[in-house]
């Protein structure tokens, strides 16, 4: 019988091309070829401004943006512990008790269908126009994949070990620690992964809606008065926003996710 070897994992330098470089390949290319196409095409700077344009922006304009990041930061952070923290325990909650999953489910479902942007203004109504209803967004707009994911992932046990578990006279305390909330880990740090943008996008549309400070109403205000450097130089750190809370949850998994699910034989 021939003996199957198995692939040997790539060398570091092959790893880090693969994981780094390529990416910022990547990044590059677009950004010269968006340059490229401005430079060449003649497109006017109001409509759609050169990256350069945008990084010269980004630098002039660095004091206004640091006053109104800081916030929309709060807001996202709050949003994305409140939303996730609460998904979490209910999913906890529906995987103990079907009967209160039966009934709450279909809650969760049902308050996710209502647009976002057609409860901004009532919770802005309800809670004033502080940090409160753009918290409160923020965390709505992320709580329902995070909810769907943890569900699934403290179901996604194997049937033999949790019989192996019951057959020890294990408790649901030991069940849950030992056994599901291991196996629910990947698919909750999927969700936390999804989350990271989902509350940046909550929390500056919350802005749109009622506030005199952060990066959703530094937005309004570029492309009320025409700014337009100032507008795409705003997304732009928004982008970067997300992508930090993004790599955040990324180091965070590896730390705690220290195995990996075995992959089939071919």
């Amino acid at each position: 019988m021939a003996l199957v070897q198995a692939a040997a994992p790539p060398a570091p330098p092959r790893q880090f091309f693969r994981r780094f470089v390529l990416p910022a390949a990547g990044i590059v290319a677009l950004l010269l070829a968006w340059e490229l196409y401005i430079r060449l095409m003649g497109v006017p700077h109001y409509l759609l401004p050169a990256p350069s344009v945008i990084g010269q922006t980004l630098v002039e304009e660095w004091p206004t943006i640091q006053r109104n990041v800081g916030r929309t930061m709060v807001e996202a952070v709050g949003g994305f512990a409140l939303g996730n923290g609460i998904a979490v325990i209910l999913a906890v909650v529906f995987v103990h008790s079907p009967t209160i999953q039966r009934f709450g489910y279909p809650v969760a479902v049902a308050i996710r269908t209502v647009p976002i942007i057609a409860i901004a203004p009532i919770l802005v109504l309800l809670l004033g126009n502080g940090y409160a209803p753009k918290v409160v967004i923020a965390a709505l707009i992320s709580f329902f994949p995070t909810l769907v994911n943890m569900v699934r992932g403290l179901d996604a046990v194997e049937p033999s070990a949790l019989e192996l578990m019951r057959v020890l006279s294990a408790n649901r305390r030991q069940i849950f620690f030992k056994l599901r909330l291991p196996s629910s880990l990947p698919f909750l740090f999927s969700a936390l992964k999804i989350a990271t943008a989902s509350c940046v996008i909550g929390a500056i549309v919350a802005e749109w809606v009622g506030a005199d400070t952060g990066l959703g109403y530094l937005i309004i205000v570029a492309t009320f008065e025409f700014r337009t450097g100032l507008l795409y130089a705003t997304t732009a750190v928004a982008s970067f926003l997300a992508l930090a809370f993004f790599l955040a949850v990324v180091l965070v998994e590896k730390a705690v996710v220290r195995w990996k699910p075995e992959t089939p034989a071919t």
